[in-house]
C-alpha cells in the first residue's frame, strides 16, 4: 500500500531552506493551534501500465543520469520500463497502480486514484483527546515508576529525551570533529565509538541481561521472551533467557540511544533476529512516548482552570516518531506482525488491529505466484521472499490496546516505507504535490538492508536523509505548549537515533552514517575486517590476475578505469582466440559507456543489463554460449535480481570489484558450467585501485589486501578450489 500522508491545503511550492524559518517563527509568534482536517484523503496520480516480467523489479529504481550519460544513446533491447530519475514522473514508477492497493472506488475516467487512508478511527487514536486507562495493565512508565523517581530518572528514554543541550554544545557538534575510540565485544567484535561531546567514553557489553532492568514498557516485559523464543537455543543461560548473544549486544547499544551501524546483517542467518531486536526498541520507544502524553493529558485535565504550567512538553512538532526504511513489502508485513505479537499479552487479550485484512491482502503474497522449479542460491531466496514490490509506505498508530494500519501520516506513530515510497511523497523542488513535514520530529530512524538500496537507487536514500528533521512548513494543528524545546529550537536531528543495518561495508553507506547522523549521544560502528575473503570459495582452478590502476583522486577513478581498460586490458582480448569473455560491470553508468564504445569499435559483442527484455536475454545467452559473440557485457544489478547461470565463460574480466563479495566466487564458479572447456585456458582479470580497499579485502582477505595496496605491481593468484 502506497500510504500517503494527509496534506495541509496551505502547501508551499518552495524548498524548505527558503521559507521554513520565517513561516515557522511566524507560527511561534502566534502560538495558535490551527486545527487542520486530518480526514482528507490525498489523491495519487498513477498511470496504469502492464506489469512486465520480473525485470520491473530491477527497473524500478534505475538512475536516470546513468542512462543518459553517453548522449542518450540507448539499445532497443535495453529500454528501461520507466524513466525513474525524472522527478516530475516519479509517481509513474514500477507498477504502483495495482500494487499500491489503490481505492477502486475512485472515478477511473480522469485517471486519478485515491490513495487509501483510514479516517474512521481518527478520534479513537488521537493522542490529544485520549487519556491513560486507569485500569490498564499497560500503565505508563511514569505511573509504574511513580514511587521510584530514581528508577524513572535512569530510564534511557527519559534520560535521552529530557536532556537539555546548550547552545555551546550544539555549536561544538556543528564545528568540531568527532573523537573516536575502539573496543572489542564478544559477539559484535571490533567497535568504533565516536562522539563530539563524550570524549573517549566507551562502555562494555552486559554479560547478562535482566529483562526487568531494560526499562521495557508493559506489556513488552512479558511478551518479548515469548516472541523471541524461536531464536533462542539451549545454550542460553538461565539468567539471560530473552536474547541471543547478538541481540543482547545490539539492544545494549540501541537502548542507550546511540547511533548504530551494523554491516554484517545476513538474510539467511541473523536477519530476523536483528529485525526483532529493532522492532522491540522502536515499539518500546513509541509506547513510552505515547504513555507520557496520555498521562500528561490526565494531569492537565485535572489541574485548576487558569493554571499555566510549562511542565507538559512531551511531544514533537508532528506526531510520527519512528521511521523504518525497508526494501520490500514483505519486510513491512513481518515488522507489523512482530508489533502485533509484542502487544498481545496472551490469546485471550488480542489487540484490535484496524484494516488488518486489507493490509494482509496488499502486503502479503500468494505462494502459487512463484514460478516452479526455479533454483536460486539460498541467500537469493531469503532476500526475495514474499511480496517484493518496492514502492510502498504505510502509517501505523498505536494507542494502548489498539493498532491502526493505514493511519494518515500526521496521525501515525510509526511510518514504514521503502526509499522509493518516500521519494514519491517528498518529491523535488518545483512539484506542487509534495510533503515532508511529517519527518520533522522523527526520533528513531531505522534503515534496514541498506545494501539493497545500492541495487535500487541510492539517490532516494540521500534525498530522504536531506529531508528528515527539517522545520515543518505548516503547523498541522500542533499545540505549541506541549512541544519539546528541542523541537522548537530546531535541534531534533541532534536527538535522533539512527540504526543502520547492512550486509556489507560500502563507502556510500559509510558516508550516510558519518555525514547525516548528528546524535549527541554519539555513534557506534561495527568495523570487523574479513580474514579470508570470498576468493576462498572459488571451486574451479583458475589464475586470478589483479591489475592495479593508478588514479590521482577518487573522482578521477571512473575515467582512469575506462582508459586503463580500453588501452591496456581490452587489446589483449581482441584476438579471436580469447573468445567467450564475460565482462562483469557493477555500475550501469560504466556499462552504458562500454556498450557505446564497443559499438563504435564494431566489436563482436552482446550485452545484458537490468533493463534487457527477456527475449533479448535469451538471445544474448545463446549467442555467447555458442561463441557467435566474443564478448558479453553483464551488469551486477542483473545478477543481483536474476542470478542466472551464464554458460560458456572461458575468460572473465571484473571491470570493477563486485559490491557483494560472494558474487566474485559465484561468477567464477559459473565456469564449471562450461562442459567442454579446458581448465588451463581459463583466465580471470580484476581491475582495482587503492580506493577499492574495502571491496578488495572482502574478496582476497585483509592480509593480501595490505600487500596488494603496498605493491604497485599486478598480483597473480592461483586458486585451486581449496585455497
Amino acid at each position: 500500500q502506497s500510504e500517503n500522508s494527509d496534506k495541509s491545503s496551505a502547501e508551499s511550492d518552495s524548498e524548505p531552506e527558503v521559507e521554513q524559518v520565517s513561516v515557522y517563527h511566524k507560527l511561534l509568534d502566534t502560538l495558535k493551534t490551527s486545527p487542520e482536517s486530518e480526514s482528507e484523503e490525498e489523491e495519487d496520480e498513477s498511470e496504469s501500465e502492464e506489469a512486465g516480467e520480473s525485470e520491473t523489479e530491477m527497473g524500478s529504481e534505475g538512475s536516470q543520469e546513468t542512462r543518459e550519460a553517453e548522449g542518450g544513446e540507448e539499445d532497443k533491447d535495453d529500454v528501461p520500463e520507466q524513466e525513474e530519475g525524472a522527478a516530475d514522473r516519479a509517481e509513474q514508477t514500477l507498477g504502483q497502480e495495482q500494487a499500491d492497493g489503490a481505492d477502486t472506488s475512485c472515478d477511473p475516467s480522469d485517471g486519478v486514484i485515491e490513495e487509501f487512508t483510514d479516517v474512521k478511527h481518527e478520534s479513537e487514536f488521537s493522542l490529544e483527546t485520549n487519556f491513560m486507562e486507569e485500569e490498564s495493565g499497560a500503565c505508563s512508565a511514569d505511573k509504574r515508576d511513580g514511587n521510584s523517581p530514581q528508577a524513572l530518572s535512569e530510564d534511557p528514554f527519559k534520560q535521552h529525551m529530557d536532556k537539555e543541550l546548550e547552545e555551546k554544545e550544539i555549536e561544538k557538534m556543528s564545528t568540531l570533529p568527532k573523537t573516536s575510540s575502539q573496543s572489542k565485544w564478544p559477539r559484535l567484535g571490533q567497535l568504533t565509538f565516536s562522539s563530539t561531546l563524550e570524549k573517549h567514553k566507551t562502555f562494555k557489553a552486559d554479560k547478562e541481561v535482566d529483562v526487568k532492568q531494560l526499562y521495557l514498557h508493559k506489556p513488552l516485559e512479558s511478551t518479548w521472551p515469548k516472541v523471541n523464543k524461536q531464536f533462542l537455543s539451549s545454550v542460553n543461560k538461565p539468567s539471560d533467557p530473552c536474547f541471543t548473544l547478538l541481540q543482547r549486544e545490539l539492544f545494549c547499544i540501541m537502548n542507550t540511544y546511540r547511533d548504530l551501524f551494523y554491516p554484517e546483517r545476513n538474510a539467511l542467518t541473523n536477519g530476523e533476529e536483528i529485525r526483532h531486536a529493532y522492532c522491540l526498541h522502536a515499539l518500546n520507544h513509541v509506547l513510552k512516548a505515547n504513555a507520557q502524553v496520555l498521562s500528561n493529558n490526565a494531569k492537565r485535565r485535572d489541574q485548576k482552570p487558569g493554571t499555566d504550567n510549562d511542565d507538559y512538553r512531551d511531544q514533537g512538532l508532528t506526531r510520527p516518531k519512528v521511521l523504518m526504511i525497508v526494501p520490500f513489502r514483505e519486510c513491512a508485513l513481518r515488522i507489523v506482525h512482530i508489533f502485533i505479537s509484542l502487544l498481545e499479552v496472551n490469546d485471550k487479550r488480542k489487540i484490535d488491529v484496524s484494516n488488518k485484512k486489507r493490509f494482509k491482502g496488499e502486503f502479503g503474497s500468494d505462494p502459487e505466484e512463484k514460478p516452479p522449479n526455479l533454483k536460486r542460491p539460498e541467500d537469493y531466496e531469503a532476500v526475495f521472499a514474499g511480496n517484493i514490490d518496492d514502492h510502498f509506505r504505510i502509517g501505523v498508530a498505536i494507542l494502548q490496546k489498539s493498532m491502526r494500519l493505514y493511519a494518515p501520516f500526521y496521525s501515525s506513530d510509526i511510518i514504514i516505507a521503502s526509499p522509493l515510497g518516500m521519494r514519491t511523497i517528498i518529491g523535488t523542488e518545483g512539484e506542487k504535490k509534495r510533503d515532508f513535514d511529517f519527518l520533522s520530529s522523527i526520533e528513531i530512524l531505522i534503515i534496514d538492508q541498506a545494501d539493497i538500496y545500492l541495487m535500487q537507487n541510492w539517490e532516494h536514500v540521500l534525498h530522504l536523509m536531506k529531508h528528515v528533521n527539517l522545520l515543518p512548513l505548516d503547523s498541522h494543528g500542533v499545540d505549541f505548549s506541549r512541544v519539546r524545546m528541542l523541537n522548537l529550537n530546531n535541534w531534533s536531528k541532534y536527538y535522533r537515533q539512527t540504526l543502520l543495518f547492512s550486509a556489507l561495508q560500502d563507502p556510500q553507506i559509510n558516508s550516510v552514517f558519518n555525514k547525516h547522523c548528528f546524535n549527541y549521544m554519539g555513534q557506534v560502528a561495527v568495523r570487523n575486517v574479513p580474514l579470508s575473503g570470498s576468493i576462498s570459495h572459488v571451486v574451479v582452478q583458475l589464475p586470478h590476475v589483479f591489475r592495479r590502476l593508478e588514479a590521482e583522486n577518487l573522482p578521477s577513478v571512473i575515467d582512469t578505469r575506462f582508459q586503463f581498460f580500453i588501452n591496456k586490458v581490452l587489446p589483449e582480448y581482441r584476438d579471436a582466440i580469447m573468445s567467450h569473455t564475460l565482462i562483469y560491470v557493477p555500475s550501469y553508468f560504466d556499462y552504458v559507456r562500454l556498450r557505446n564504445y564497443f559499438k563504435k569499435e564494431e566489436l563482436n559483442f552482446t550485452h545484458i543489463c537490468e533493463y534487457t527484455k527477456k527475449a533479448a536475454v535469451c538471445r544474448a545467452r545463446r549467442f555467447f554460449l555458442k561463441g557467435e559473440k566474443q564478448f558479453l557485457l553483464f551488469t551486477e544489478r542483473f545478477h543481483f535480481y536474476k542470478r542466472y547461470t551464464i554458460k560458456g565463460i572461458r575468460n572473465l574480466i571484473f571491470y570493477e570489484l563486485p559490491t557483494y563479495s560472494h558474487f566474485y566466487s559465484e561468477i567464477c564458479n559459473m565456469m564449471k558450467a562450461t562442459g567442454n572447456g579446458v581448465d588451463a585456458t581459463w583466465t580471470c582479470t580484476v581491475l582495482y585501485s587503492k580506493y577499492d580497499a574495502q571491496k578488495l579485502a572482502a574478496v582476497v582477505g585483509i592480509d593480501r589486501t595490505a600487500q596488494m595496496l603496498q605493491s604497485k605491481k599486478n598480483v597473480h593468484l592461483f586458486v585451486t578450489g581449496e585455497n
